[in-house]
């Protein structure tokens, strides 16, 4: 039997686990903590593509455009779970940042028989979208193979979007539809062939990495602090509240009360105490600044930031 997935890093046998099942619990654990160990030097070796990466991503938000992650099964679900967190840390609208996924919403929970295999599919779902020049689309997939993801990669790259691969193996065919290809290389995983451990750990990092980079430089973090937050819950509440005490060193009345006339705007509120001006000229000054607490502050005078 010669598959070609058999040739993959990903598919073979990890000499260093070939007795896990003979272990208990705790000695399972530390040997699948001992082969993750390498995931995080792996990502530090490929920062200069990611970094790249971030920036088209900066162009496309600055240029109105949008962020896509295609994938299938882990894969999908991990683009899924970066894109549906950008909304509630840091206040984007829903659409700058979304994921799709082989099969549609039903795949996130449950597997779609099929899905990932039809090319068609996935280019069929990147037309549904309306991709242009001004998105980036990333595709995601361990295997470097996957139909799905290959297809919406090449439909988005004849649109004229920028195409980026994010895979685990090297020489793959998404070479030949990506413009700038991430090659995380973990090696085989501790149970053969279970992507979902090492090598969608690298993917998550990775993206970790492009949208917190990405919401940095476009104005949604002031210090390090997530300033463009939704507060929709109590919990956020209280962090938006606490976010802006941390970041101007005001009373706890001063919060509450240019919390409630910024109308729960974390950047007016702080732009409100840090230059000493009133909601109205808090929004001016940030507009002004493109969104940068720090260069609104600067605006107003004030030499701390």
């Amino acid at each position: 039997m010669n598959h070609i997935l058999s040739n993959l890093i990903t598919e073979q046998p990890n000499a260093k686990t070939s007795h896990i099942d003979q272990l208990d619990s705790q000695q399972i654990m530390y040997l699948i903590n001992e082969q993750d160990q390498s995931v995080a030097s792996c990502v530090h070796e490929l920062i200069p593509l990611i970094a790249k990466a971030a920036d088209w991503v900066v162009d496309a938000f600055n240029e109105g455009g949008r962020l896509f992650y295609v994938g299938a099964g882990t894969s999908g679900r991990i683009g899924i779970l970066d894109a549906s967190e950008c909304p509630p840390t840091y206040g984007t609208d829903p659409s700058m940042v979304q994921g799709l996924i082989a099969g549609g919403f039903k795949a996130i929970k449950d597997p779609v028989e099929g899905a990932e295999d039809s090319a068609e599919l996935g280019a069929q779902n990147i037309d549904e979208h309306g991709i242009t020049s001004k998105d980036v689309v990333i595709g995601i997939a361990a295997s470097g193979r996957t139909p799905y993801v290959l297809g919406a990669m090449k439909r988005a790259g004849e649109l004229g979007a920028r195409v980026v691969g994010i895979c685990n193996n090297h020489g793959t065919p998404m070479t030949l539809h990506a413009q700038l290809l991430i090659e995380a290389v973990v090696g085989p995983e501790a149970i053969m062939g279970s992507t979902r451990m090492k090598s969608a750990t690298a993917q998550k990092l990775i993206l970790n990495m492009l949208t917190t980079t990405s919401m940095i430089r476009i104005g949604k973090v002031y210090r390090n602090l997530m300033v463009d937050l939704n507060p929709s819950n109590e919990k956020l509440v209280y962090r938006a509240k606490r976010i802006i005490e941390m970041a101007t060193d005001a009373a706890e009345d001063q919060v509450e009360q240019a919390f409630q006339e910024a109308d729960g705007h974390v950047k007016t509120a702080i732009v409100m105490i840090r230059a000493g001006v009133d909601a109205e000229e808090a929004k001016k000054l940030l507009e002004l600044s493109g969104g940068f607490v720090s260069q609104a502050i600067k605006k107003n005078g004030a030499k701390k930031i």
